[in-house]
C-alpha cells in the first residue's frame, strides 16, 4: 500500500514575481535619474536664502578660472552676445540662468548681464538674467 501525498508539487515557474521586481527596479532608476542634476562644469555657487524659480531657457557658466561657457560650450567674452542671441532669438522673454562660481570676479558676471541687456536693447526683447545660488544651511 503506497502512501500518496495530498499536496502535489508544481514544477512550473511563476513569472509574476519577476515582473514585479523588474517594475520596481524601473521605478527606482527613473526616480533616481531625475533627482541627479548633472553639471559638467564644477562650480561652487554662492549661498542665498531667496528662492526664485523660473523656466530656464539657457544656462551660462562662469568658472573660477574666468572661463565663460554657454550650455557647456566655451565662449570668448567678446563673442558672448552673438552666441546668446543665436540661442534665444526666437523668444521674446527668455530666462538666462547664470551659474557663477562664488570666487569669480563680479566683472565676469557683469559681462554676461551686459550681453543680455545689449540683446534686449537691439531687439526690443525682455530677456532676464537669473543668478543661480545654493540654499544656505
Amino acid at each position: 500500500m503506497a502512501i500518496q501525498m495530498r499536496n502535489k508539487r508544481d514544477t512550473a515557474f511563476s513569472m509574476a514575481s519577476m515582473s514585479d521586481l523588474v517594475f520596481l527596479l524601473l521605478i527606482f532608476f527613473m526616480l533616481t535619474s531625475t533627482l541627479v542634476a548633472p553639471n559638467a562644469i564644477k562650480l561652487l555657487l554662492p549661498s542665498s536664502n531667496s528662492k526664485t524659480m523660473s523656466k530656464q531657457t539657457i544656462t551660462v557658466y562662469v568658472d573660477k578660472a574666468r572661463n565663460i561657457y554657454v550650455e557647456e560650450r566655451r565662449v570668448d567674452p567678446s563673442n558672448l552676445e552673438n552666441v546668446l542671441f543665436s540661442q534665444i532669438r526666437n523668444e521674446s522673454t527668455a530666462s538666462v540662468v547664470l551659474r557663477s562660481d562664488k570666487t569669480a570676479p563680479v566683472q565676469d558676471i557683469v559681462v554676461v548681464i551686459d550681453a543680455v541687456n545689449e540683446i534686449n536693447r537691439k531687439n526690443g526683447t525682455s530677456h532676464k538674467v537669473i543668478l543661480a545660488t545654493k540654499p544656505r544651511r
